[in-house]
């Protein structure tokens, strides 16, 4: 499983998003965009994330950068998933985990000692040019975000 690392130019990508909608990479050019990868909708860590993004979008926003979170699930549980938490982003589906794979965020990860097959939480932010700005792999869900906006010199709203 390869990993992208800064510089890469960012795969493109169409998946389907709450509203059954389809998402490209390419939808973004122009535009710095968050990327991340998370295991399942509804679940704590995942919901922490989602909430810090959806908490630092203004200020994501105001410094030109959309977000964008992928998984394997559903549309429509992406949709409860936005209703539920009030989140104010696409989710996009990858139920086949192509794209997770192509961008390294699935594949062998450690969970609760075991080596298992999974989604790996990652965040790749990615620039107007579709290049790879940044790229984390294994990241806690907790704090992550505010981690996110250091390293891209993004202040609080």
């Amino acid at each position: 499983m390869s990993r992208l690392s800064v510089g890469d130019t960012a795969p493109d990508f169409t998946l389907v998003n709450q509203d059954g909608k389809s998402v490209s990479l390419s939808d973004f050019k122009g535009q710095r965009v968050v990327v991340y990868f998370y295991p399942a909708a509804m679940t704590p860590g995942c919901t922490t994330e989602a909430c810090d993004f959806r908490d630092s979008l203004s200020a994501l926003k105001a410094a030109g950068i959309a977000v964008v979170g992928i998984s394997p699930d559903k549309p429509e549980k992406l949709q409860q998933f936005i209703e539920k938490e009030g989140l104010n982003f696409d989710l996009l589906s990858d139920e086949d985990k192509t794209m997770m794979t192509e961008w390294g965020a699935f594949g062998e990860k450690k969970n609760y000692g075991k080596v298992v097959q999974g989604v790996i939480r990652s965040t790749v932010v990615v620039d107007a040019e579709g290049k790879v700005e940044l790229a984390q792999y294994n990241v806690k869900a907790t704090g992550h975000v505010a981690r996110v906006r250091k390293e891209l010199g993004i202040d609080a709203a």
